[in-house]
């Protein structure tokens, strides 16, 4: 029998697939490919935080709205439909290490932390309970079948950069790439949005969800201080040399390359250039200071096929989601670790946000940015 269009040897009927279902276009159309070409489908869907605030919210994922939105497209495929409530697991694993990570002067990047933990790990548990053979995500990246060392699937860009999530996915073990499937890997956004309007789901028109879901009203700071009375204690603005120009309302109203909100009259536009959580200092400077040649990244998940040589390994690399790569160098890779080498300057080099790195549009793995002084 040939492998049907999941790479299984086996007729999509006798193969059974779970859809991560967000009640969004992506994850909706996802569940509705699955079921056209005749899978075995069962969409589930996470409530992730108390959606009693996000209810009123247009763009949240996994809360009120949206939840009843992947029940009615559910309904419409005609397939079974689960939710479960993961609030607990979510708010240990997610919102508080984003908390704990603000107030260590880093800038954290919770979807990522995610994927890692509730979705890719509890969810894939569950999916592996309920005999699937794939846990089927609305995703844009591209995973290319037995390709890697020892048959191991690759991970690669969405063909439409500009949707392009593998920056999110990076943390994806092998073991978890070779059990996920990511059918909208190949499509444009726009063909996905045609996609929903061919099945009619009522989702069609739905906007894009917010980059971070469990912030009500887009102020990260308030999330911190209901965690953490008091976080927010003012404390110095200084300029590189130590000198103090200025005062702040607390150090989680900040993050490395952010221009407004520092409130000072200068010559040139000022930057923040470091978060001091021990003497609770802003140090800002101008953006030519922002300007770093080097970094060290811990945590690395590494998807490459041979381990780093021991002169280095020329790649490319993007240090936030909206960057693009830029060409570096992976040197002194060991435990985990490794000094990432710019060829080039790059500015917003900032604690707590994660290092991606590419051969062309192939994910090799990456990274958490370390602070200088850690």
């Amino acid at each position: 029998m040939a492998m049907n269009t999941l790479g299984f040897d086996k007729s999509p009927a006798d193969t059974r697939v779970v859809v991560a279902m967000s009640g969004g276009v992506d994850s909706s159309v996802t569940a509705a490919l699955m079921a056209e070409q005749g899978y075995d489908v069962i969409g589930i869907t996470l409530q992730l935080y108390d959606h009693g605030q996000a209810i009123q919210r247009k763009g949240a994922c996994c809360a009120g709205q949206d939840i009843h939105d992947a029940r009615r497209v559910a309904d419409t495929l005609g397939i079974p439909h689960y939710v479960l409530d993961y609030e607990n697991r979510f708010k240990e694993q997610v919102i508080k290490e984003f908390a704990a990570s603000y107030l260590a002067g880093e800038t954290p990047v919770p979807c990522i932390r995610c994927n890692q933990t509730v979705k890719f790990r509890d969810l894939m548990g569950r999916a592996r309970e309920l005999g699937a053979d794939a846990l089927v995500t609305g995703h844009y990246v591209r995973r290319v079948e037995g390709a890697g060392v020892f048959g191991a699937a690759q991970m690669h860009r969405a063909r439409d950069d500009a949707k392009d999530q593998s920056y999110f996915l990076f943390a994806t073990t092998p073991e978890q790439l070779n059990f996920l499937r990511f059918p909208l890997g190949d499509l444009e956004k726009a063909e996905t949005r045609k996609h929903a309007e061919r099945f009619h789901l009522a989702v069609a028109d739905k906007p894009e969800s917010q980059d971070i879901c469990f912030v009500p009203n887009g102020s990260y700071a308030g999330i911190v201080e209901k965690l953490h009375p008091g976080a927010a204690e003012p404390g110095d603005i200084v300029d590189g040399d130590g000198n103090v120009i200025g005062r702040h309302d607390g150090i989680i109203h900040f993050t490395v390359g952010q221009r407004r909100g520092l409130g000072i009259a200068a010559p040139e536009p000022l930057y923040v250039l470091r978060v001091d959580p021990v003497t609770r200092r802003v140090v800002a400077g101008p953006k030519a200071a922002l300007l770093k040649t080097r970094m060290r990244v811990h945590d690395i998940n590494w998807l490459g096929d041979d381990a780093v040589p021991n002169d280095g390994q020329a790649v490319t690399v993007k240090v936030r989601s909206a960057s693009e790569p830029v060409a570096a160098k992976i040197l002194d890779f060991a435990q985990g670790r490794a000094n990432v080498v710019f060829d080039e300057p790059q500015a917003g080099i900032a604690p707590g946000q994660a290092c991606v790195f590419y051969d062309a549009d192939r994910v090799l793995g990456g990274g958490w940015i370390q602070r200088d002084d850690a």
